[in-house]
C-alpha cells in the first residue's frame, strides 16, 4: 500500500452561520461593531500607556502585551468571518486555513501563558515588595514578554504540521467559522489517532498548565492579602488583582465552557464567539473601569484637552 501523503482538498468551506439564512446579515452588522470597538478599545489602552510615564511599570507593560495580543488574535479570525456572512462562496484555501489555525492557536495559547506572566508579576509585588525593582529588572521583563510568544508558537507548529500532515480527500465543509484542530481532523480520510494525541497533550501545554499556574499563582496572592492588618491595604492589593482576575477569569470560564459544550451546535459557535469577540471587547473596558491608574490617566488626558481647546 502506498503510504505517500497526498492532498485532494485544495479548499475548505467554512459553513459559520450559514444555516441562519436572514440572520447573517444582522448578525455581520453587529460582529463588525463589536470588532471595532475591540480594536479600538485595545489601542486606546495601548495609547494611555505609552503617553503617560507612571504607567511605565512592568504590570502595564504586560497590560500592553496583552492588548497587541487581542487585536491580533480577533484581527485573524474575525475579518473573514464578517466576510463569511455576507459572501456566497465561503471558502478559505488549503493553505490560508492552516495559517489560520496556526496563528489563531499561537495567539491564543500566547494570551493564557501572558495570565501566568501578569499573576506572576502581581505576586511578586503583593508578596515580596521591597525586592520587587531588584527581581523584575529590565532584562527579566523582557524574557517574560517573550516567553508567552515562543511557547506559543512552539507548541502549536506540532500540533499543526500533524494536523496538515493528514490525508484530505474528501469532504471538506468545516462546521465552523474558523480553521481549529477538530473540525479539520475529522475531515482526515487517514487514521486521525496519534495525531489527535499530539493535539490533546498539546492543549495541556496551551491551556491547561498555565490554567493551573495562573489559579496556584492567585490563591497565594489571596492568602497574602487577607493576612494583611491594615483595611486599607488590603483593599489596595485586592483593587491592584481584581481587574487581571476578571480578565483571566473570563477568558479561561469561555473556553472551559466551549470545549464542554457538543462539538458543531450552535451553542458552540455563538460561545466560541465570545473568546473570540466578546472578551477581548470587554478586557480593555474592565482595565478601564477598575484600574485606578488607567481611569487618573484618561481624567488627567481628557482636563488636559479642555484646558487646551479653552486657549
Amino acid at each position: 500500500m502506498d503510504k505517500t501523503n497526498y492532498t485532494a482538498v485544495e479548499e475548505f468551506i467554512l459553513l459559520a452561520f450559514s444555516d441562519l439564512y436572514q440572520l447573517q446579515i444582522p448578525l455581520f452588522f453587529v460582529t463588525l461593531f463589536v470588532y471595532i470597538m475591540c480594536v479600538f478599545g485595545n489601542f486606546v489602552i495601548l495609547f494611555l500607556v505609552v503617553a503617560e510615564p507612571s504607567l511605565h511599570t512592568p504590570m502595564y507593560l504586560f497590560i500592553s502585551e496583552l492588548s497587541i495580543l487581542e487585536v491580533m488574535y480577533v484581527t485573524c479570525i474575525v475579518p473573514n468571518l464578517l466576510a463569511n456572512l455576507i459572501a456566497d462562496k465561503k471558502s478559505i484555501s488549503f493553505s490560508g486555513c492552516f495559517i489560520q489555525l496556526f496563528v489563531n492557536s499561537a495567539l491564543g495559547t500566547a494570551v493564557s501563558y501572558l495570565f501566568s506572566v501578569m499573576a506572576y508579576d502581581r505576586d511578586l509585588a503583593i508578596y515580596k515588595p521591597l525586592h520587587y525593582s531588584v527581581i523584575m529588572t529590565q532584562k527579566v521583563c523582557v524574557q517574560l514578554v517573550v516567553l508567552p510568544w515562543i511557547v506559543g508558537i512552539i507548541t502549536v507548529l506540532i500540533s499543526t504540521v500533524f494536523t496538515a500532515n493528514l490525508e484530505f480527500c474528501g469532504p471538506n465543509k468545516i462546521n465552523h467559522f474558523f480553521c481549529d484542530y477538530y473540525p479539520l481532523q475529522s475531515l482526515a480520510c487517514s487514521d486521525t489517532f496519534i495525531t489527535q494525541v499530539v493535539t490533546n497533550s498539546g492543549a495541556v501545554f496551551a491551556v491547561v498548565l498555565p490554567f493551573i499556574a495562573t489559579v496556584g499563582l492567585y490563591t497565594h496572592i489571596i492568602f497574602i492579602i487577607l493576612k494583611i492588618k491594615s483595611a486599607e491595604s488590603k483593599q489596595k492589593a485586592f483593587s491592584t488583582i481584581s481587574s487581571h482576575l476578571t480578565v483571566a477569569g473570563l477568558c479561561y470560564v469561555t473556553v472551559i465552557i466551549v470545549y464542554t459544550v457538543p462539538k458543531g451546535t450552535h451553542y458552540s459557535k455563538f460561545l466560541a464567539l465570545t473568546y473570540t469577540v466578546i472578551a477581548p471587547l470587554l478586557n480593555p473596558f474592565i482595565y478601564a473601569f477598575r484600574n485606578k491608574d488607567i481611569k487618573k490617566t484618561l481624567i488627567k488626558l481628557r482636563r488636559l484637552k479642555l484646558c487646551q481647546g479653552s486657549f
